[in-house]
């Protein structure tokens, strides 16, 4: 017994929030940490569920964080497995999409369950500070995790150093803030996240622009270029719609790339916006820099850009009637 899933901390109004999150058009997702007791959860699940739906919240966020209940399981073993999919299968009899976290690495539950929306199974950008992960990290998940479906990553983190909120502490996202957007077309996330503090977001506010237009799902999908665990360009074509995007990303080399727009319609114009490393970005002595310019393109344009070391860049393109 760790948590009843039903009973909210004293300063947490279920009905209140909700409802004013709802005069301002927004969701809120409810959070299942089970703190890894996942025989406790499935005791809840039912009553939890039900709460939810009194309330008007139709997603949850569900965590195992810590050591296995039943004792000795672990997060990848066949029972836990099992215990994942039979939350999915109850959550969908409430109608509630569910984004799970600490779970297992996506294997195809996102085709399997049209309420599975996303996992968190990879170190995520919360590892990049407290944990270490390497530049090349995001250059290598798309051809590893990211094959069996969506993933919960965390991107959108414009201030990088943590010294930034506590002086002396040496600890930091090795990125550059373009980089940060590019993961949000590199990386396959259709429950996207924007990661940041929004007074960050206010200091970089036409940074921001990028990730308030940019899609959550895609039609289409072309990986322009690609070597796994030095870099990873790709397009995809917003669902719906006739706007494409770029997101290209490096690992801790300095890189050029010539983006070929032949992917594009032939014979139509397009406005793109291009995100891009300042000349002098780079992701530990100036991850803050960036430039960003529009252009007209055809099929037939091309345009050069240069990534900084942890660099990238992000592109918007959408046709001009």
């Amino acid at each position: 017994m760790v948590f009843d899933f039903i009973t909210p901390y004293p300063d947490f109004d279920i009905e209140m929030l909700n409802g004013y999150a709802r005069s301002k058009g927004i969701k809120l997702i409810m959070h299942h940490e089970t703190s890894a007791s996942a025989t406790n959860y499935e005791r809840w699940a039912d009553e939890a569920f039900r709460l939810m739906n009194r309330y008007g919240y139709d997603a949850v966020k569900t965590g195992y964080v810590g050591d296995m209940v039943p004792r000795g399981e672990h997060h990848y073993s066949q029972w836990t497995i099992n215990h994942y999919y039979r939350i999915a299968e109850k959550a969908h009899r409430y109608k509630i999409m569910v984004n799970s976290h600490e779970s297992v690495r996506p294997g195809g539950e996102s085709r399997t369950y049209p309420n599975w929306i996303s996992a968190e199974a990879a170190r995520g950008t919360e590892h990049e500070a407290f944990k270490g992960n390497n530049p090349d990290h995001q250059t290598i998940l798309p051809f590893t995790r990211w094959i069996g479906g969506s993933m919960d990553y965390t991107p959108g983190i414009f201030q990088t150093r943590l010294d930034y909120y506590f002086p002396g502490d040496q600890r930091f996202v090795k990125t550059t803030l373009a980089k940060q957007l590019a993961l949000y077309v590199v990386m396959y996330m259709p429950l996207q996240m924007a990661a940041d503090l929004p007074e960050n977001y206010k200091r970089h506010i036409d940074a921001f622009r990028f990730i308030k237009d940019v899609a959550a799902d895609w039609d289409d999908t072309r990986i322009l270029s690609a070597e796994p665990g030095d870099y990873i360009i790709t397009a995809r074509k917003a669902k719906g719609t006739e706007d494409w995007f770029v997101g290209g990303i490096t690992d801790e080399n300095k890189r050029e790339y010539t983006v070929d727009f032949s992917f594009l319609d032939k014979g139509r114009k397009y406005e793109v916006t291009v995100y891009e490393d300042g000349k002098d970005a780079d992701y530990v002595n100036n991850p803050q820099s960036y430039n960003i310019y529009k252009k007209t393109v055809t099929s037939k344009s091309k345009i050069k850009i240069n990534m900084a070391r942890s660099g990238g860049f992000a592109i918007s393109a959408k046709p001009v009637e």
